[in-house]
Order: C-alpha cells, then structure tokens, then sequence
C-alpha cells in the first residue's frame, strides 16, 4: 500500500469485483484503487483493471462546461446587450432613426407581394392580413416617430431595445409563414415573387436593425432557414439555387453585419474616450485659466498690503482715463508719499516699516468713496483713482481727509509711532491728454506739495504748470549747455562770531545760460540730480574749488557741497577722493556737506561713502539740520563733524519762542556729541546776539557777507589780515 498525491492510497492485491463488494480471488494479480479521497473530500473506487479519477471527471466536467460556454455565447448574439449603458444609449439612437424605415419596406413589400395574388389566393391571405399588418407597421412607424425627440435614460433605451427584440421574432414568423402560404397560389412568376419577397425583405430588415444586432440575427435565421428549407424541398432547381444564393448572400451580409456591429461598438468606444479626453482637455483648461487668472490676480496684487499695485494702477488708470474721455466724466488722479517713514524702518526695523505701511493701506482702503480705488505703487507711495464728479473742493477735502489719517498713531508692537503723508493730485479735464501725462502732473504736485506744504494736499494748478514749463525749459538748456563755460562758483565767508573774522567759505554754484539767462540753483540742481549731468559738475566744480581755496590761508576751509548722487555710488565717491588727492590740497581744510536727503536715498551706502572721506581727512557736516524726519538718527550713526543748522529757526527767532528752544537743544546736543555747529541764515544784529547768548560761535549769512567770486575772497581775507595786523 502506498500514500500518493491528494491523499490516494493505493494496494496491490488481488481482488474479485461483483456489484456489491470487494473480495479476495487468486490467482490474478490486479493493480486497482480500493479507496482514496482527495481533498475536495470525494471517494472513488475503480476495478476490473480500470483507472479512473479526479483527471476524468474534471476533463468530462470541462468538455460539458465547454459546450455550453459555447452555446451561451451564440444565444448571447440573440440577446440586447446591457452591459455597457452609453453604448446601449448610442445604440438606441442610431436605431430609432432606422425603425420607421424598417416598418416602411415591411409594408410596401406586403403590400407589393398581397396585390400580385389578388384573386388567386384567398382573400384573407391577400385582403385582411395585410392590412391588419400594414396597420400595425404603420402604427409602430408613428409611436417611433412620436417619440425620436425625447430624451431617454440608458435604462428606458435597454427596455425599448429589449421590447424590439423580443417583437421581431413573432413578426419574423407571421411574414414567414404568410409569404410560404402564398407559395401553393399563382403561377411561376408570382412564386418567384415570393422568393424575391422573402429575400429583399431579409436583406431590408438586416439594413435597418444593424445597430440592434440581435434583432437583424433573429430576422435573419427565421426567414431564411423555413426560405432555404421551402426552397430545397420544391425540387425545382431553379428555386433550390435561389435558396443557395440567398443564404450566401444572407451570410455575407451577417459577416457585414457583425464587422459594422464591432465597428460601431469601437467607435463609440473610441468616441467615449475622446469624449473623456476632451473633457479632461476642458478641466485642463479650466484649471489653467484659473491658474492663469489666480497668477494674474497675484501680479496686480501687492502682497504686504494687499492692495492692488503699481501695475494694476497704471492699467486701470489707463481705462478710467478712456472712459472719462469718452464719456466727457472727471478723473482725479492722486500719488501720496508719507513722509516719516524712513526713521520707523532705521530705528525699528523692516518689521516695524512693514507694518505701518498695512496699517496705512488699510485706513486708506476704509475711505467711504465709491468711486475711489487705492493703490501701493512701491515703497512709500500709494495712488488713488476719483471717477465721477471730482470737483476741486471735493478732491481738497478727500487730501485732507487721507493727510488726517495717515498722521494718527500707528501701535507696532514696540511702540507708537507717527508718520505724515502729503499728497498731490491732478485733475482731468482740467489738466493733461494722456492717462500717463495726468499721473506725472500728479507727482509734481507731490513734489510741490513735499516742498512747500509738508503734510498738505497740492493740486495740480496753473502756478504748478509754470513751474513744470519752467521745469522742461531748465532741462532742454542744462542738455545742450556747455558746463565748463557756463557754470562758475560764488563763496559765502563762514564767520566766527567770537573773533569776527572768516573762518571758511562754502562755494555754491551758480548758472550763467545762453538761452535762459541766468538759473537758480534750486531750479538746476535737482534738474541735474535727475537727468544725471550733477556728477559731472560735482567733479568740475570741486576741482575749480579746490584751485581757489589752495589761494587761501591754510586756517581757512572749503566747505563744499555733495548730492546724493555722489554718495551712492562708490566709483562717484572714489573719484571725489581722487581729485582732491591730485589737487595737493590738504584734506583737512575740506569740510563735505551733505543733506539728509543724501543720507535716506541709500543709508548703507551713503555711510560708507562718508567714512571714505573721513578717513581722507575731510570734515563732514549735515546741512539743514532740522528740516528732516530723521536727524537724530543719522547723528547718531553717521561720523559727523558738525551740523549746520537750518536758516528758517533763525528768522524771528527773537519772537519766536520755539525756534529759541528748537535752536538751543540742537546746540546743547552738539556739544554733548562734541560736533561744531554753523547756524545759517542770520541776516541781522538782533538775531546775532541772541545765537552769541547761546554760545553759538560760527554762523553764516548775509549780516557778514553775500556769496562772492573767488577775486573777491582773496581780497576780503588780505582786508581781514590787514585788520588783524593793525589790531
């Protein structure tokens, strides 16, 4: 006995088999199975020499199976497939259009073969079936037609189908067995119209049902066969090949039918994937567009403030401007600067300068206008766009209401702080052509408004347009002028009050034109600060400088003054320091003057251009010391050798008492820095003593001498030498 596979156990013996059991016979030896079990748990036994097992029961299993998966698969093709609804929908479509058709070659043919056997068969082969079935066609024709329009769900599309399906089948057999009964009728030639009306008739329906495959087979095997099989059993050999050739032709037409069938199932398919392709194309864009709408938002979106920036402006300004002038409406077009703002960042940090400029953009957003949009342009700068009625007082009160805004307290944090904010506007109609152009008037107005009403609103007027006119006319000269001919220097003495004598003199520029006579400096300077000519002066004027002062007595200075032009370039500075090296001039009788002006434009780069110079030896000074933001802070930080304090505390400082303390702290200040401080600007005896009370000792003014030519310095300074000598 021996264990195999699967748990078979197997004896060698020999063995007698009868019905009802096994038992012991020699002399034949016989290998038999006398019991095993697999581990599905089933038991055979096997004798007389036969082996049988699991292998023939799976492969007689197998072959069964076989046979009806393949009958299955033919009865599948009789059956309306369901499961795919979209291709059920599609199908449904394509055949609703083909069913009045169908129904239509069904009734001619009736109709055609029922009046061929008129009076020779009987009537209700030939009279009352066929209208009974026309009728019937036709009433099925006007339900399809009825219904071609609405729409259907695929399981509404799967029920007609399967109704249509089903309804062939009995209509298959009627025309069948209606047209075999017209066989015995008639002659030869209306025998052969039955035979033509059974084949058309197949051949029309198998055209019409196409897209409902299962129909056009059952039509197809239930006209034909019983056509074949009539045929064949007619003994006419004429009417047996019509049936040959029509199941030929049936067949090649079934062919036809299964490859449009298949066709028309991967087109569909086909279709549906490009359908899914274009709707996931179509997401794609949509997300894209969104995308794209997302990023464009961002790029006309300042991201501190989340104010719309400096190019959404100049966008929607350009289309505000469009509509006004198409509509003959008013535009105001406002750039405020806030003055004060660079102090908060130097003393506190790019935080704390962060968070007054949200603070900023949101009280300016909070203005009730609803006609007003506000804008960061960068930096410090924001805009505003006024459409509709903008009348001068209201563009006046809408300035004054920002400038009231912008000045209340801003909490950061660490502390309260304050800032200004000075605003220009200008006007459409009034003032400019272009969107572009009333946006630059604006920003002169700015600058107007910076200069001369600090914290104030300026609006783009007649006395502004002059000043531009005047503005262009200075530029067109300074481009075609010749700077060597035309520029010259004029020196005005610094005075020691103690001693009464001069002590140095500060060389200012002055400009002779040809075509415009002659120019202000504080017209042309900032007209050279911005076209970019003021370095090369700084250059030729300070070598002119540096030949006159070699003239004077070495306890004598040069004070001389440098734009912010020169202190923020190093190759600027670098030169500066090179002429005076080629000059021969001791460094130390320079005196530099800067303005705090200078100093914002480019801290960083501005401090380390001035310790350059100090380290050449020259002195620095910051002139109009007062008149700034941020003063104390840069006294602070920068290497400075004295302060020149601003004229404006000088005048009526005899009645004024707060230009009196403004004066005396900054000199207490100065001297607790160990810094000389000038005084500008005095012009009388009165104003003389009371600096002297004050212990200023040197000022610089008319009341000890007016600007003068280089020949007139060295004359008042021999005047002076002769009176010390004779004192």
């Amino acid at each position: 006995m021996m264990l195999l596979d699967d748990g078979l156990v197997i004896s060698v013996h020999n063995w007698h088999c009868n019905d009802d059991l096994l038992s012991l016979r020699p002399p034949r030896p016989k290998l038999i199975i006398v019991a095993f079990r697999n581990f599905n748990g089933v038991s055979y036994r096997s004798c007389n020499g036969e082996r049988r097992g699991k292998q023939a029961g799976v492969a007689e299993n197998g072959t069964t199976q076989d046979r009806k998966t393949r009958l299955g698969r033919w009865l599948d093709l009789l059956k309306v497939p369901n499961g795919n609804p979209a291709l059920t929908a599609a199908q449904f479509e394509a055949f609703s259009k083909q069913v009045p058709l169908l129904y239509f070659i069904l009734a001619t043919n009736m109709i055609s073969l029922s009046w061929t056997h008129q009076g020779a068969a009987p009537d209700y082969l030939v009279v009352y079936l066929p209208v009974l079935m026309t009728s019937l066609f036709a009433l099925r024709s006007l339900i399809w037609l009825r219904g071609r329009n609405r729409q259907r769900t695929p399981e509404q599309a799967y029920r007609q189908l399967r109704a249509t399906n089903i309804l062939s089948f009995p209509i298959a057999v009627f025309c069948t067995g209606w047209s075999v009964s017209l066989l015995p009728y008639g002659d030869a030639y209306q025998q052969a119209h039955v035979a033509f009306f059974m084949a058309i008739t197949v051949i029309g329906c198998i055209f019409c049902l196409m897209h409902l495959r299962s129909a056009a087979l059952i039509v197809t095997v239930t006209v034909n066969l019983p056509f074949f099989v009539v045929m064949c059993l007619s003994g006419e050999p004429t009417f047996i090949a019509t049936g040959v050739n029509v199941i030929l032709v049936t067949m090649a037409m079934i062919m036809i039918l299964v490859s449009h069938y298949r066709d028309f199932r991967q087109l569909h398919e086909s279709r549906n994937v490009l359908m899914l392709q274009q709707q996931a194309l179509q997401e794609q864009n949509k997300a894209m567009q969104a995308l794209s709408d997302e990023n464009l938002r961002l790029a006309n979106l300042d991201s501190l403030t989340l104010l719309a920036n400096r190019r959404s402006f100049f966008h929607m300004l350009e289309t505000a401007f469009g509509r006004a002038r198409n509509d003959g409406a008013m535009l105001a077009v406002g750039v405020i600067d806030l003055d004060g703002f660079k102090p908060v960042n130097d003393l506190y940090g790019h935080s704390a300068g962060d968070k007054v400029l949200i603070e900023i953009g949101t009280r300016l957003s909070s203005i009730g206008e609803s006609e007003l949009s506000v804008y960061r342009l960068g930096g410090d700068e924001f805009g505003l766009l006024l459409e509709g009625d903008c009348s001068e007082s209201d563009v006046m009160a809408l300035g004054q209401k920002v400038c009231e805004l912008i000045a209340e307290r801003i909490n950061i944090g660490s502390g309260m702080v304050q800032v200004t904010g000075s605003v220009g506007f200008a006007i459409y109609p009034d003032v400019g052509e272009t969107g572009q152009e009333i946006y630059e008037l604006a920003d002169y107005a700015l600058y107007t408004a910076k200069r001369h009403h600090r914290a104030g609103t300026v609006i783009f007027n007649a006395v502004q347009a002059n000043e531009l006119n005047r503005q262009k006319i200075v530029e067109e000269a300074l481009v075609a002028a010749d700077l060597e001919k035309e520029l010259s220097l004029v020196y005005q003495p610094i005075t020691c009050i103690n001693r009464r004598i001069c002590i140095g003199f500060e060389a200012l520029a002055r400009w002779e034109s040809p075509r415009i006579g002659q120019v202000s400096p504080a017209e042309f300077i900032p007209v050279a600060e911005h076209n970019g000519r003021i370095t090369l002066m700084t250059r030729m004027l300070l070598e002119r400088a540096l030949k006159t002062a070699a003239l004077w007595p070495d306890d004598v200075y040069l004070s001389f003054n440098l734009s912010p032009h020169d202190l923020t370039s190093p190759e600027n500075t670098l030169k500066i320091v090179s002429i005076v090296l080629k000059s021969g001039f001791d460094p130390r009788r320079i005196n530099f003057e800067i303005t705090e002006t200078a100093v914002m434009h480019d801290f960083e780069q501005a401090s380390a251009s001035i310790q350059m110079l100090r380290e050449l030896g020259a002195g620095i000074s910051l002139d109009d010391f007062g008149t700034g933001y941020s003063s104390l802070n840069h006294v602070h930080k920068l290497p400075l050798t004295k302060i020149k304090i601003d004229g404006s505390f000088v005048r009526n400082i005899h009645t004024r008492r707060t230009s009196f303390n403004i004066v005396k702290s900054v000199l207490a200040l100065c001297a607790e820095m160990e810094l000389e401080a000038i005084v500008e600007g005095v012009e009388t005896e009165e104003e003389l003593r009371i600096l002297e009370n004050l212990g200023v000792r040197a000022v610089q003014g008319y009341y000890f001498g007016k600007p003068m030519a280089a020949e007139d310095t060295l004359k008042r300074l021999a005047l002076q030498k002769t009176q010390a000598l004779a004192s």
